[in-house]
């Protein structure tokens, strides 16, 4: 087949089979350059539409595609997706018996399925690689290829091992795809996996639906709660906790206060972490609670909130975790609630890891680069691609931008705060210095007599939350470190030299007290479309309540049938006929087949 044929052949079936009227961004050039057995290095933002650029190449190419995803949890609901467009998929894991995955074998064999997907350890096994090499194989998919990152957030040392895919099959092409990877990620993924002739094809990270707020932590489950009910009321959402126990804690205090919340972390019951993560697939409404080890891969679109309660690690952990809100495009947030404690904890994270000196750099420099984010005075969107290397102006739907901070020459509640850890002798903890600075007389302060420092009192005009937001911004201008082995105990650093001498001055963020939002935003208002009239509004919940019956009975998520962006065009749509829902986006031939006549007689019925 020519290339102009591969082209033709690869927008039909991106029509008539995933139901898309045309490509979206540079799939249509990576689709045409693996199709004619070339390798790439995709970089594309969730929600990009990564899965097709392999997908289709696949269907275009003879042979079976083969997906390489550590995904194992949710290889069933690729796979159920790709059945409900009419694509022959299958996946090889270890939750399968014996007999199950001779047959899917004997299958990949006789070329008889389009896709098969398969975990990295799984793919490493002689068993596997000779499968393969008896096979006709289209092509390989290295999906999450940031995996192969040891610099990584997401490291899995399996992954180390898939350049023998190109030493034992050097003419089929390879595809690598990830969301997420800084210039250093990037390099790495063309190393370890051998792609150094691979075209790169790197889309722009901005999410421009999302909105980025980041705000002062006070009572942290408490502004949780009152950002959900105020902007997110019955909304879908994922909770980001640092711990296990915080994950746990966090699902029960949301659940006691209305909230439909569940837990999801590496310490539970397998068969209990399986049906939560399941029940969030294919229910709506659910709140999960949960550590980073959930949520890669999580493809349901409906997801209209991230929220942290703790500071993720790196802003590439950030941009992945928030990343999953909002993959439909409609408008949706990503909150975060930040205090000095975060700061703290994570610095004794890294000097208590058990990693080389060049590693704690890394994550030092990863972490500098997060509170940054937080911190900014400016365009948090313009830093977050800027990290990844990405020029952006102002985007005018984030926090700072929408309410820009007040900033101010902090330099001498600055010198005052460096005084204070020097006077104490850079031997006492945040709150022993901030009870110093505001002239608290405690039984310890006069203990050590630090009632009768010069210092003792001199910051009596702040509150003790303006100190900490001062001590925050300072530890992350590297002014303050903080000595984990001595009760964390403040130490002043070569860089708060210049800053006490006045040869250097500060500028910081004003302190804002938290406010309870009073006033619901457009996305508390559930799912009353504002673009939708009273009665397409009508059709679409219909077709909602439709659709959660239908996957019911089929036993899959219900974004499998169809996602609410195909729902609301059908609702405006109207349409009474099946060659008028033929072309709504999202609606291929095999959907058609399965669902039109129950749609087109539903509408019939309403008007």
């Amino acid at each position: 087949m020519d290339h102009q044929e591969n082209n033709e052949r690869a927008l039909h079936l991106l029509q008539t089979v995933f139901g898309y009227p045309a490509f979206r961004g540079q799939q249509a050039e990576i689709v045409g350059h693996v199709s004619g057995g070339g390798d790439a290095l995709v970089l594309m933002p969730t929600g990009g539409g990564k899965s097709l650029c392999y997908q289709i190449p696949a269907l275009v190419r003879d042979g079976v595609g083969v997906v390489v995803s550590p995904l194992i949890a949710l290889m069933q609901d690729q796979v159920d997706a790709l059945a409900e467009v009419g694509v022959r998929a299958a996946f090889l894991n270890s939750t399968q018996t014996y007999e199950e995955a001779s047959r899917i074998e004997r299958q990949v064999r006789m070329g008889e399925i389009d896709l098969v997907y398969v975990a990295p350890e799984r793919l490493m096994t002689e068993r596997c690689l000779n499968l393969f090499q008896a096979s006709k194989i289209a092509l390989f998919a290295i999906d999450e290829a940031h995996c192969v990152s040891q610099w990584g957030h997401d490291f899995r040392p399996e992954y180390i091992k898939l350049s023998v895919l190109h030493e034992q099959f050097p003419n089929v092409p390879r595809i690598a795809l990830t969301a997420t990877a800084d210039p250093q990620t990037r390099a790495e993924i063309i190393h370890r996996l051998q792609l150094g002739d691979a075209m790169q094809f790197v889309s722009s990270f901005d999410r421009p639906n999302i909105r980025y707020q980041i705000v002062e932590k006070a009572n942290g489950r408490k502004q949780l709660l009152d950002f959900i009910t105020t902007e997110h009321g019955g909304d879908c959402g994922i909770v980001y906790c640092l711990s296990r126990k915080k994950v746990e804690e966090t699902a029960e205090f949301l659940n006691e206060n209305g909230v439909r919340a569940m837990a999801y972390h590496a310490g539970m019951d397998h068969a209990k972490r399986a049906a939560n993560q399941a029940k969030f697939l294919r229910e709506e409404n659910i709140v999960m609670c949960a550590t980073i080890a959930f949520g890669m891969g999580i493809d349901k679109p409906n997801v209209r909130f991230v929220c942290h309660l703790d500071l993720p690690k790196s802003i590439e952990g950030y941009y992945q975790e928030t990343g999953r809100a909002g993959r439909d495009g409609e408008p949706s947030s990503a909150w975060m609630a930040y205090g000095l404690q975060d700061v703290v904890l994570q610095r004794r994270m890294i000097d208590e890891s058990e990693a080389d000196e060049t590693f704690k750099r890394v994550l030092g420099n990863k972490l500098d680069a997060m509170l940054g984010l937080c911190e900014t005075l400016s365009c948090r969107r313009v830093r977050l691609l800027d990290y990844f290397g990405e020029a952006s102006g102002p985007c005018g739907n984030c926090d700072t931008c929408l309410i820009p901070p007040v900033s101010f020459d902090g330099t001498v509640p600055v010198q005052k705060l460096l005084s204070a850890v020097y006077r104490v002798d850079q031997r006492f903890a945040a709150g022993h210095v901030i009870e110093v600075l505001r002239g608290v007389e405690t039984d310890r302060i006069k203990t050590w007599h630090h009632d009768s420092l010069s210092v003792f009192g001199i910051g009596a005009d702040r509150s003790e939350q303006e100190w900490r937001a001062i001590l925050r911004q300072v530890i992350a201008l590297g002014l303050v470190t903080v000595d984990h082995e001595q009760y964390s105990s403040l130490k002043l650093t070569d860089a708060a030299r210049p800053v006490l001498k006045g040869g250097q001055k500060v500028q910081l963020r004003q302190y804002q007290k938290p406010v309870k939002q009073k006033s619901p935003s457009r996305a508390s208002k559930g799912y009353v479309e504002s673009d939708l009239s009273p009665r397409e509004q009508a059709i679409f919940d219909k077709l909602r309540w439709w659709r959660v019956e239908t996957a019911r009975a089929h036993d899959v998520a219900a974004y499998i049938i169809f996602n609410d962006a195909t729902l609301r065009e059908i609702a405006k749509a109207r349409p009474t006929t099946l060659s008028d829902l033929r072309g709504i986006s999202g609606v291929g031939e095999k959907k058609l087949a399965s669902y039109g006549d129950e749609i087109v007689a539903m509408i019939s019925e309403m008007e």
